[in-house]
């Protein structure tokens, strides 16, 4: 399982999110505190959105692990941003190591990543991609379920103007509702796992879903209500104003902070532009689900 941190805020440099503190990604590139695999070095990617334009995301990404790239740490040092969608992979069996597979995925002002898979998506890939339009088809460049995903996602987002941040949830919810119903209906049984997240430079949306009925989905962690700051690599969390004030949804807490919240099993966290966050259960899927794994 992969692991990201989105980031909503004051604008600040990606370092002090991508390689400055103590559990910073790179770090979670080599040593993840919460899986049981450490490794995350099948590559990385940066998307982010300039303070001055706040349009469409720009994109570094590379398939050399994150620990050992230099340009990201250059330019990690000198860019600033309100919005970063940080992301170090660790490939699905089977997928390829490429650029085109490596997260976040891109399209105009939209920025997508994922932590998990769609169970059985190699042997109905065809039809998953069947029920995309020509123009949503033509946007799947790579090989991966996430990138699929992400084209369902954008399908169902208004084309003749920006999406206002519940379309952008229920677009997400809706996409990830579709396509496990789906491989369900093919006869697939394995547990599909999805903590995504969708971001437009302002507002934003994030989710934690599993089709396991007695194991929680992978870790996500929600921090908002203080100003994120990393000085000398030292990151903090001190009080702020509300039009001030950070939030983050990362894999695993950049900080000791006892602020940090864990994000329920099958729910959407939906982040609007002042930064204010609500939560609200995913869609039903054709699947059953136990009571009481709520993923703690």
């Amino acid at each position: 399982m992969c692991r990201f941190v989105l980031y909503l805020g004051e604008p600040l440099h990606l370092s002090s999110l991508v390689t400055a503190p103590e559990n910073s990604l790179i770090h979670q590139s080599f040593d993840a505190r919460e899986r049981d695999e450490p490794l995350n070095g099948d590559g990385f990617g940066v998307a982010w959105y300039a303070p001055e334009a706040e349009l469409d995301a720009a994109l570094f990404r590379s398939i050399t692990p994150a620990w050992n790239n230099q340009n990201l740490r250059h330019l990690a040092r000198v860019t600033k941003s309100r919005c970063v969608l940080a992301h170090v992979r660790a490939a699905s069996d089977g997928m390829s190591v490429s650029e085109l597979n490596t997260h976040p995925f891109v399209h105009g002002r939209y920025a997508f990543m994922h932590n998990g898979e769609l169970a059985g998506f190699r042997r109905n890939r065809r039809g998953l991609l069947d029920r995309l339009d020509e123009e949503h088809f033509e946007l799947v460049e790579g090989t991966t379920d996430s990138e699929c995903l992400f084209a369902h996602t954008l399908q169902r987002l208004p084309r003749a103007r920006p999406a206002t941040v519940e379309e952008m949830a229920d677009a997400l919810g809706g996409a990830i509702r579709d396509c496990v119903d789906y491989l369900r209906a093919h006869g697939e049984t394995g547990e599909s796992n999805v903590n995504a997240v969708l971001a437009n430079g302002r507002e934003a949306v994030a989710c934690r879903f599993t089709t396991a009925v007695d194991a929680p989905a992978p870790s996500l962690h929600l921090h908002t209500g203080k100003l994120y700051s990393c000085r000398s690599g030292a990151p903090e969390l001190v009080e702020a104003h509300e039009d001030a004030h950070s939030t983050i949804v990362a894999s695993e807490p950049l900080t000791g902070d006892a602020s940090w919240q864990i994000v329920p099993n099958d729910h959407l966290v939906v982040i609007d532009g002042r930064r204010r966050v609500s939560m609200r259960p995913m869609p039903r899927t054709a699947r059953s689900v136990r009571p009481g794994v709520d993923g703690t």
